[in-house]
């Protein structure tokens, strides 16, 4: 009965069987070492020979990496070995031999990014797929046990939410449509139906920059919840960023190894508050301690984004922006209308903006304005108008790419 690689070393003696697929191999007349590998790990294995067939020994001489096999033998702890298991060879099995497989170490990113259907099979790819994976379930995890149900917006759009320059325009049997930036203006109906309302799903940005931080497509993660405050929806930024970090650092400590992540620059964020300062604070503490003044009613760029991180060591909620560097459905503050109930969590070591959250705009008359000064016709916003004509409570989102 073949086992996982992981499972094998966590039995660590005695006879196993494993199957997998090559991901080193070296070669010699008399031995043959094939480091294995399946999605739970890699490990060694020393074909010998002597201990084999002579069509094993043939499979064991021929195989390429990427090759398929099973392998049964006697594991042991050799600290020498890759993960400190090595198993002796009894039998192989090659299901498959490969051809030259194109990827080595000295391969560019722009190679890599081409063949990203054959990099995934890396290490440093799967570890970034099962942290990927965990942060997903906890997301997942974090607000069914708030009490949120998940609900999924369409992808084809009728309006923009984020800008019409980054729009992608979709010919939808004749009539103009856009691929969804964001599920914003269509989930927020549904807050008077469920209340606390969730969802991961994929977002689109026709963003022509090729910075880390401007992705065409990229899977978003957005809430809405009716009766909370605005430091409520803080409060959620926080708690999930914290829930899923902390998931990570219980089941992805040997990923963030294979990645060589820093886990002491984790741990602040997982353990300590979330500093909350406002759009006119920062601006202070960049003039004092990084020694850049910017004009108040400028949105914060990515330059300052980063110098202002560099003075704390968990993320930090920047609230109270200017109401004319945000979008039109965020409530203006009644005790200073220039800004708005807008917050985004600015993540430490120059990751920037992950989440964005404000308190909606309840007034009708308002969004209207706000519509017609942004260029856009109100007409167009039909559906979402009539959420503030027949509103039954305050309401906010926040969402988090």
């Amino acid at each position: 009965m073949f086992m996982s690689i992981q499972e094998a070393m966590k039995q660590g003696y005695g006879l196993v069987s494993i199957r997998g697929w090559i991901y080193r191999e070296r070669k010699s007349k008399e031995l043959a070492f094939i480091i294995l590998r399946d999605s739970s790990n890699i490990i060694q294995c020393v074909v010998k020979k002597s201990n084999v067939s002579e069509k094993e020994w043939a499979g064991a001489e021929k195989v390429l990496i990427e090759s398929s096999a099973e392998i049964e033998g006697e594991i042991k702890e050799d600290k020498r070995a890759p993960t400190g298991y090595e198993i002796s060879v009894k039998k192989i099995n090659v299901i498959h031999f490969a051809d030259v497989f194109p990827i080595n170490k000295d391969q560019s990113t722009e190679f890599l990014a081409d063949n990203r259907h054959l990099w995934l099979r890396s290490r440093k790819m799967t570890a970034i797929l099962k942290i990927r994976s965990t942060v997903f379930g906890a997301i997942h995890e974090y607000f069914r046990s708030n009490g949120f149900y998940e609900y999924q917006s369409p992808i084809f759009q009728g309006v923009q939410c984020e800008g019409g320059s980054t729009l992608f325009s979709v010919n939808y049997f004749g009539k103009p449509v856009f691929l969804a930036q964001t599920w914003q203006l269509y989930a927020e109906p549904a807050i008077f139906a469920l209340e606390k309302i969730y969802c991961i799903a994929p977002s689109f940005r026709a963003e022509k920059s090729k910075t880390s931080r401007h992705l065409t497509e990229y899977w978003h993660a957005e809430m809405e919840a009716a009766w909370a405050s605005f430091a409520d929806i803080q409060n959620y930024a926080e708690g999930v960023m914290k829930f899923a970090l902390n998931k990570v650092l219980e089941n992805n400590l040997e990923e963030l190894k294979i990645l060589e992540r820093n886990i002491e620059k984790l741990k602040p964020a997982a353990e300590k508050p979330f500093p909350r300062i406002t759009y006119t604070n920062a601006l202070k503490i960049l003039k004092e301690k990084n020694k850049m003044d910017i004009e108040w009613g400028k949105d914060l760029r990515t330059v300052e984004e980063d110098e202002l991180v560099k003075n704390f060591d968990t993320p930090l909620i920047v609230t109270h922006y200017p109401k004319v560097v945000k979008a039109f459905y965020m409530k203006e503050d009644p005790k200073n209308p220039e800004v708005v109930f807008g917050c985004d969590v600015l993540a430490p070591e120059g990751y920037g903006e992950i989440i964005g959250g404000s308190e909606r705009e309840p007034d009708l008359e308002k969004i209207k304005k706000r519509l017609e000064e942004q260029g856009e016709d109100p007409s167009q916003y039909e559906f979402y108008l009539d959420t503030r004509k027949w509103q039954c409570a305050p309401w906010r989102i926040w969402h988090g790419r």
